[in-house]
C-alpha cells in the first residue's frame, strides 16, 4: 500500500467519524436545510467521481469511481425525495368543499 493511499484512507476515516458526529447532533428542525446542503455537496462529488470513473486509469480507480457515482446519485435522489416529503408536511390543506365547489357551512376558508 502506498503512502498516498494510506493518508487518503486515514482522512476518509476521520471525515466519516466527524460527519457521523455532526449529523447525530442535528435537531429535527434543521434536517431539511441540512439535506439541501448534502445534495449540493453530492452534486460536487458526483462530478469528481465521474472524472475518476472515466479517466481510463487503473481498473481499481475505475471501480471506485463507479461506486462513488452510484453512491452520490443515490444520495442526491433520496435527498430530494426526503426534502420534498418534508416540505409537503408544512403545506396548508385545503378546506373540504361541498357540491358545486362551495365550502360547507361552518368551514373556515
Amino acid at each position: 500500500m502506498t503512502e498516498t493511499l494510506e493518508v487518503s484512507l486515514f482522512i476518509f476515516l476521520l471525515a466519516s467519524f466527524l460527519g457521523y458526529a455532526v449529523i447525530t447532533r442535528v435537531p429535527g428542525l434543521l434536517h431539511t436545510p441540512l439535506m439541501s446542503l448534502t445534495n449540493a455537496l453530492s452534486a460536487i462529488s458526483i462530478v469528481g467521481s465521474l472524472i475518476l470513473a472515466g479517466a481510463g486509469e487503473a481498473a481499481f480507480a475505475t471501480i471506485l469511481g463507479t461506486i462513488a457515482v452510484f453512491a452520490s446519485t443515490t444520495n442526491i435522489v433520496s435527498g430530494f425525495l426526503i426534502t420534498d416529503r418534508m416540505l409537503k408536511m408544512f403545506k396548508r390543506r385545503e378546506a373540504p368543499k361541498g357540491p358545486a365547489g362551495v365550502p360547507p357551512k361552518g368551514a373556515s376558508a
